[in-house]
């Protein structure tokens, strides 16, 4: 084991470009899937007749894939129908749409668990339906659903090491062509990222946290 070579500031200088692309295609995969998650998980709560249950049949297909295949079916297949995507594009629509899939679920479930006389009493006070679902159902809901987005959130952070296998540039990536140059780096890559995933998902937990706090 050589930490002293494996630490020179050329390869922690490389291994900090790959976290940047780490955090980059994850920021943006939770952007959008918390967003299309959202929809998605109202559109399934609401019932709204056929479209609720297709949205669901599809959500619930999407989820009992691997994230893996789906990476794969975005960078190898959609050029195929005429949809090409760069590595870094293949990788964020992959995640948004696993993860999306996950959230819905996630969101679905938390507005079940609010008991239905919370929307039967706004509705009585003359609110709309949507009204009494983002004054009232929605900010109730919302303290419950976070510790779990969170935890998808950062499973999603730690699931960007599965683009190593089409060479996206994300800090696996790069440690793997590190340690590939001297087999002595192997396990200080392996500590070197560690720690870098453990710093990323860890600060999210914090966030989340004091969110709660807030919230509650």
């Amino acid at each position: 084991m050589d930490f002293v070579g494996a630490y020179s500031w050329i390869n922690i200088r490389f291994l900090l470009e790959g976290l940047w692309m780490t955090v980059l295609v994850a920021l943006i995969a939770i952007i959008f899937s918390f967003i299309i998650g959202s929809i998605i998980g109202l559109v399934r709560y609401m019932k709204m007749p056929y479209v609720s249950k297709s949205v669901g049949v599809i959500t619930d297909v999407i989820r009992n894939l691997p994230l893996l295949l789906i990476i794969f079916f975005t960078y190898f297949a959609l050029p195929k129908i005429g949809v090409r995507l760069d590595i870094f594009w293949s990788v964020v629509a992959a995640m948004t749409v696993f993860e999306s899939a996950m959230v819905s679920e996630i969101i679905r479930g938390g507005l079940k668990s609010i008991p239905k006389g919370q929307m039967e009493a706004a509705r009585s006070t003359g609110l709309t339906y949507l009204q009494a679902m983002f004054s009232v159902v929605m900010p109730q809901a919302l303290r419950k659903m976070i510790p779990p987005i969170v935890s998808q959130f950062i499973s999603l952070i730690k699931d960007t090491s599965l683009a190593v296998v089409i060479a996206l540039p994300e800090v696996t990536h790069n440690a793997k062509i590190i340690y590939g140059q001297d087999t002595s780096f192997v396990i200080p890559m392996f500590v070197a990222m560690a720690a870098f995933y453990f710093i990323v998902c860890y600060a999210l937990s914090l966030v989340a946290k004091r969110l709660e706090v807030k919230l509650g």
